[in-house]
């Protein structure tokens, strides 16, 4: 729901202090990082997609929901988005989860007119808890959300006030859930579609943002509520580790997830490389993979090429266990008959991994 615009925003400018200025710099640098962004190859049909640069002009959208990073967020991108050439709005999204969440929606809308946000959405959303838990549901429900007010508004990205604290809690639930160097990535700060400007700040400075700029954030219950995961994470783990280990792991974290990040785009690049000099098509139109270059590279790489092969061709993301069954028809052929997984078909033939679609 498309809400129209306030008469006149806010007028009161608060007393520039450390957080605001912080919290502007940061949008101001993930704004220009976005359109110092090359353009993609169009030509390119091979691995991930690559962010597009933000155009001249472009609209920018804030997820918004009214507590203090999303606030925050809000209220520097109001400032800085204009002064870089931007339009500036925001999308509030009604999860319906808790007892008067439209009037925390309305009221978080209200705040974005305030802060001279337009265009400004209210969209309400169901959330179907069984789909994965709550949490996976919510989110799901919200970004379906994002995806719609991308399409109606020609928005170039989603702005989302994920901190470096939240980025600390996901690579640590990572490394407990054992899922591999993506999760311990964390969160990209962007991905072409979000936009996440506050992954360099603390919790602490939203909140100091909003105590000298005299917004009052709400304080949703769930963030204090011990059945989710990833609140004792944040109320329980981390100060844990905080206290044995010394100060400084949340920021340890972060540093961590950004260099798995530069280390998976390196070999992203280097798989892609390798993967254009092993594929072919045969004849009946598979796509094939040279096993012997396949089986001289390094296990790394050699599973890595097999991922981005498959997901540029297949559209399906291997789990771990489906790439190493793959690999065993390289590295542990012994007369194997045809791999029948989710989405793919392979077969070992005539010097030959070949790849087709399973229906």
């Amino acid at each position: 729901m498309h809400l129209d615009a306030s008469p006149e925003p806010e007028a009161r400018r608060p007393r520039l202090t450390p957080p605001i200025a912080d919290a502007r710099r940061a949008v101001r640098t993930a704004l220009a990082e976005a359109a110092a962004l090359p353009e993609p190859d169009p030509h390119d049909d091979h691995g991930p997609a690559r962010p597009r640069p933000l155009s001249a002009n472009a609209l920018v959208m804030v997820g918004l929901s009214g507590g203090a990073d999303s606030l925050a967020l809000a209220a520097a991108t109001a400032f800085e988005a204009p002064r870089a050439g931007y339009r500036a709005g925001a999308v509030v999204v009604n999860h319906g989860l808790q007892e008067g969440s439209a009037a925390v929606a309305e009221d978080a809308a209200a705040k974005a007119h305030a802060l001279g946000l337009d265009p400004v959405f209210l969209e309400y959303v169901t959330v179907d808890p069984s789909a994965g838990g709550p949490e996976a549901a919510a989110r799901a429900a919200r970004h379906a959300a994002f995806d719609d007010v991308l399409r109606a508004t020609g928005a170039e990205r989603i702005l989302l006030a994920h901190t470096l604290d939240d980025q600390a809690e996901t690579v640590l639930l990572g490394l407990a859930r054992g899922s591999g160097p993506s999760s311990l990535q964390g969160m990209r700060p962007d991905t072409g579609r979000l936009l996440r400007p506050f992954l360099c700040l603390r919790r602490s400075t939203t909140r100091a943002f909003c105590a000298d700029s005299g917004l009052q954030p709400w304080d949703d219950p769930h963030n204090d509520d011990p059945s989710y995961t990833r609140v004792r994470v944040r109320h329980e783990v981390l100060p844990v580790l905080e206290r044995e280990l010394g100060p400084g792991v949340a920021e340890a974290l972060a540093r961590t997830a950004e260099q798995l990040r530069e280390d998976d785009d390196a070999l992203d690049g280097l798989a892609l490389e390798w993967a254009l000099e092993l594929v072919s098509q045969t004849e009946d139109g598979a796509v094939a993979l040279d096993v012997r270059g396949l089986a001289a590279d390094p296990p790394a790489l050699r599973q890595r090429i097999i991922r981005l092969v498959v997901s540029a061709e297949f559209g399906v993301s291997l789990s771990r266990a489906h790439t190493l069954a793959v690999a065993e028809l390289i590295t542990g052929w012994h007369g194997q008959g045809p791999l029948s997984l989710p989405g793919v078909r392979v077969v070992r033939q005539n010097g030959l991994l070949t790849f087709h679609p399973n229906t």
